[in-house]
């Protein structure tokens, strides 16, 4: 997946879109993964590390996971 390059990313979590002008904040999870995305580590890779760092069952973190990579698709921060 790549993040769209008219996007502009903080390390915080705040994203911004400057052709919409929409903005948008992230928590530090879903920060994390975006930063992991800009790594190109793939989906076995992230999903690997966050069961490794987090308290959280695998079919939990699928659902999780694909909700918010669904997100990110429709808001057009990635492709």
């Amino acid at each position: 997946m790549i993040i769209n390059k008219k996007i502009a990313v903080s390390e915080t979590g705040f994203i911004f879109n400057p052709a919409t002008g929409d903005s948008y904040s992230m928590n530090p999870i879903a920060t994390e993964i975006l930063e992991m995305l800009k790594k190109d580590m793939s989906e076995e890779e992230i999903k690997n590390f966050l069961l490794e760092k987090y308290d959280v069952n695998k079919s939990v973190l699928q659902k999780s996971y694909d909700e918010f990579i669904d997100t990110l698709i429709k808001l057009n921060i990635i492709e």
